[in-house]
């Protein structure tokens, strides 16, 4: 939240973000030769449907199916100034996180922008028809179809964790 934990109560949200903040001498002028007021200025974050805020950062979650992700893929997200188009290397696996630089929240005290923060997950369809099924069966018996997770792969907390810090 840009209030830096300023935040005035904001009852009946989850995210109470609403700050104000005082530019001094910038308000009405004062009558005669009197000192101009201050300007205050409310500020409330609304919730995009899309996108979470983490301090400076944007994060949204992608959902791709398993063959965007074995293939790769190019795919236009969601952002605050319209839309940014990512590309997904083959073989991304679900729970990666993809930063893309400069695309995040501009410094509201300061120079430089967050990040946008993607996190990868797949979708599994709830059914399949008939050929769709004997194609996965298939898949399953194919060797190269077998998990075998790197040492890096295995611990999504880690990664998270070094994503963040």
């Amino acid at each position: 939240c840009p209030c830096r934990g300023r935040c005035l109560p904001r009852a009946g949200h989850s995210h109470p973000c609403r700050c104000q903040r005082r530019l001094t001498g910038k308000g009405n002028a004062a009558k005669g030769n009197g000192i101009n007021g201050d300007l205050i200025v409310l500020i409330e974050e609304e919730e995009h449907p899309e996108l979470q805020r983490d301090g400076n950062d944007l994060i949204h979650t992608l959902f791709l199916s398993v063959p965007d992700l074995i293939l790769g893929t190019s795919v236009e997200i969601p952002h605050a100034d319209g839309k940014v188009r990512i590309k997904v290397e083959p073989g991304t696996q679900s729970g990666s996180l993809l930063r893309v630089k400069g695309k995040g929240i501009p410094d509201l005290n300061g120079y430089g922008r967050g990040d946008l923060l993607v996190l990868i997950q797949v979708w599994t369809p709830k059914k399949v028809d008939k050929e769709e099924k004997e194609l996965l069966e298939k898949l399953r018996r194919s060797p190269n179809f077998e998990p075998k997770p790197t040492k890096t792969e295995k611990n999504f907390f880690d990664r998270l964790k070094k994503m963040f810090s």
